[in-house]
């Protein structure tokens, strides 16, 4: 992944929107970095995935209470976070 500094991203913004179609472009500021751009087509395949990936949580917390395994809300959430329910 191409990386450069904020003041670059700032300066070539209009060269980092079309690389950023190709590519993620991570970029650092102080050395660190702190943001990336990728394409809207990237980013809704990874919003995508995040949606399937919760709706199996939900599914495998589905089979927990129809096997009688109560689960209150805030348990729930505390499970759903801590990945329990990854599969």
């Amino acid at each position: 992944m191409q990386s450069v500094s904020a003041n670059e991203a700032k300066t070539h913004f209009g060269d980092l929107l079309l690389k950023a179609q190709h590519n993620p472009i991570e970029i650092s500021r102080n050395g660190k970095a702190v943001v990336v751009i990728l394409s809207i087509n990237e980013y809704q395949y990874f919003e995508d995935l995040k949606m399937q990936n919760l709706k199996n949580r939900v599914q495998q917390a589905k089979k927990e209470l129809a096997a009688g395994r109560l689960i209150d809300g805030e348990s729930f959430f505390d499970e759903l976070l801590s990945g329990k329910f990854d599969e």
